[in-house]
């Protein structure tokens, strides 16, 4: 198959083959890694997050319930939602759905965007033969700046979410959301849950590439395949299956910190103090126990269908805007 060059052909002119091919990234229809390609991964991860969690938004909603009532709310993720819909009706399970469809456009944008960037660029640095062998460490390193980037704007939207989950008469929608915020907080307080946000997200966001990218290379190899070399049908079956497995494992690692996200953004929540000491207080509170596990179900079946429908719907509008995947190739093979 044909090759996209990673380096400048100015630069490939001084090195001799052998070096020329390490930096030399495997690719259908000659892949081309410039701006144009980072602004395509950058929508197609904008489009694929907004999408999905906007459609689980009402699994999102009985999540944040479970997580900050768990007396009332204990009968588990059916349960909860026969709760709310008997309390609050079918409606109130779409509660944020504005806010969750924005900001995770906007987080989308910057996260899938952000990772196809930053490992891309290791590949020119490292060379492919070395990249392949620092595969897993670049993943994790690509994932924590584009997902700390990402957070920057994401935590305001998810101030606001969370309160309208929490509180389903504190505004009418976004723009409402965001008004009575700034109003009664300022801009502080769409900022409060950005520590417990960043160690929820950057964690999840580590363990979801990873987990996700080295998955999907076995699932490759087990098959004696490329991703060039399979049907479009049956890479996205190999994205769809891989993201399950590696949304459940994101899920666990951060569900603890997912859980003090929901609670630090409900009004009045771990006292008065620091940020700090607020979160200590609502650990304290809470118990190790709880945090490893209160709403870890819905979370878990969640960010698994999550998971996998982002990589899935990633890799399709990635292609249908004319563009592939980068992917990690070994060039002894």
């Amino acid at each position: 198959f044909e090759h996209a060059s990673l380096v400048a052909p100015s630069k490939l002119t001084m090195m001799n083959a052998k070096d020329a091919s390490v930096l030399l990234a495997p690719s259908p229809a000659g892949q081309v890694y410039d701006s144009m390609y980072y602004l395509k991964g950058a929508a197609a991860g904008g489009i694929c997050c907004s999408i999905t969690h906007g459609a689980l938004t009402p699994v999102d909603v009985v999540k944040t319930r479970v997580q900050l009532d768990s007396v009332k709310y204990n009968k588990g993720l059916i349960g909860g939602f026969r709760t709310v819909v008997a309390e609050e009706g079918a409606m109130a399970l779409t509660t944020g759905l504005g806010a969750t469809a924005a900001g995770y456009f906007i987080q989308g944008w910057f996260k899938f965007g952000g990772v196809e960037y930053f490992k891309i660029n290791a590949v020119k640095a490292l060379g492919e033969e070395r990249a392949w062998e620092l595969k897993t460490p670049i993943y994790l390193g690509s994932a924590a700046a584009a997902e700390f980037i990402a957070d920057i704007f994401l935590c305001p939207l998810e101030a606001v979410r969370i309160r309208s989950v929490s509180d389903p008469e504190f505004c009418d929608g976004l723009v409402d959301g965001f008004s009575k915020m700034a109003k009664a907080e300022g801009i502080g307080g769409f900022y409060a849950g950005f520590a417990p946000i960043l160690a929820k997200q950057i964690p999840y966001t580590m363990a979801k590439f990873a987990v996700q990218g080295n998955v999907a290379d076995k699932m490759y190899a087990s098959m004696g395949k490329t991703p060039a070399d399979m049907s479009a049908s049956g890479n996205l079956g190999v994205s769809l299956s891989s993201g399950v497995i590696a949304g459940v494992a994101a899920a666990i690692i951060s569900h603890p910190a997912d859980t003090l996200l929901s609670k630090v953004n409900k009004a009045g929540a771990g006292g008065t103090g620091s940020m700090a000491s607020r979160l200590a207080n609502i650990a304290k509170a809470e118990g190790f126990v709880n945090l490893m596990t209160v709403g870890l179900l819905p979370r878990c079946v969640m960010i698994g269908t999550l998971t996998a429908g982002q990589f899935g719907i990633f890799d399709t509008v990635m292609s249908a805007l004319g563009a592939s995947k980068f992917h990690f190739h070994n060039p002894n093979e």
